[in-house]
This record gives structure tokens, C-alpha cells and sequence, in this order.
């Protein structure tokens, strides 16, 4: 079944209201429950494995930024290229998500070790490329896993229902 949809409504910002895509079942965000006193209250669908995944995207859209940034200044006279240890800051949101805390910006450093041009700049093309390609990897990665742990939750509470 075809239907239009309200594209701005259902998250696809940018993409024409009127476009005709295939209609499936809507995803909830948030359930509604009851409490005690008859009022509703918010129920959010999360597990810690989403939390975790949530992070992870989190690092990795601020590793395209950061890449994309010294990207944009290669023609910066001066400017030094800027990074981010993806490892240590995923182990550092890993042990926030267990412990609770609330996550932080991971720390961006001065890259050491480049070649720096004449003009002072020392970003390379190439591996910032390289960079965010892999970053971009990461993400994609990083959505289906979560799209597949929504799924697994969503199954779950359908097969309650049934």
C-alpha cells in the first residue's frame, strides 16, 4: 500500500512533503502509561545496548565533524589539523552509559607528527579522506545496529500483544 506521507512529520527533513513512499506501521518514540492516579506518564523505549549505540553515534558524527572542519580549513594559513581518540572516548561513554553519568564532549587534541606546509598549515587531503570515510563507515554501522535493536524491542512488545 502507497500512500503520501508528511515527510517533516515522520523525520526526513529536506525531502518533499508530497513524495509518495511505501506506507508501513509507525514506530512508536514513546508509549503512554497509566500510573497509579489515572494520569499519563512517559515510557521511553531504550535499553542499555540503545544507549549504547546512541553514544556511539554521538562520537562518530563529532569524528565527521571534527574531519570535516579540518577539511574545510586546508587553505587556513596556520591552521592545525585536530583529532580525537575514537577508542578511549567510546570506553569513556561505555563506562557513563553503565554507570549512569551523563556523556561529555569528547576531548579534540592538536595532531602532532604532520607535515606542516610553508603557510603553517599542516592538514593532509588525503588522510582526512581517509578519516572520513571511515567515520562514515562507523555511522552506518552504528544506525543499522540500533535500527536492529529497535526492531528486536518493537517484536517484542508485538509478540506481548498477540
Amino acid at each position: 500500500m502507497t500512500g503520501t506521507l508528511n515527510c517533516l512529520n515522520r523525520g526526513y527533513e529536506g525531502l518533499n512533503e508530497n513524495r509518495v513512499f511505501e506506507q508501513r506501521p509507525e514506530v512508536p518514540k514513546v508509549l503512554l502509561e497509566r500510573n497509579g492516579s489515572g494520569k499519563e506518564s512517559k515510557m521511553e523505549i531504550a535499553t542499555r545496548l540503545s544507549n549504547e549505540i546512541s553514544q556511539y553515534l554521538d562520537l562518530t558524527t563529532r569524528q565527521i565533524q571534527v574531519t570535516s572542519a579540518n577539511m574545510a580549513n586546508i587553505d587556513t594559513p596556520g591552521y592545525k589539523t585536530t583529532g580525537m581518540n575514537f577508542e578511549a572516548e567510546m570506553q569513556t561513554a561505555m563506562a557513563g552509559v553503565s554507570s549512569g553519568a551523563a556523556s561529555r564532549d569528547p576531548r579534540i587534541f592538536d595532531v602532532d607528527g604532520l607535515v606542516v606546509r610553508p603557510d603553517g598549515n599542516n592538514v593532509s587531503m588525503d588522510r582526512e579522506g581517509l578519516n572520513l570515510a571511515e567515520a562514515q563507515l562507523k555511522f552506518k554501522t552504528g544506525v543499522a545496529l540500533l535500527k536492529r535493536e529497535y526492531t528486536r524491542i518493537l517484536d517484542a512488545i508485538h509478540a506481548d500483544a498477540k
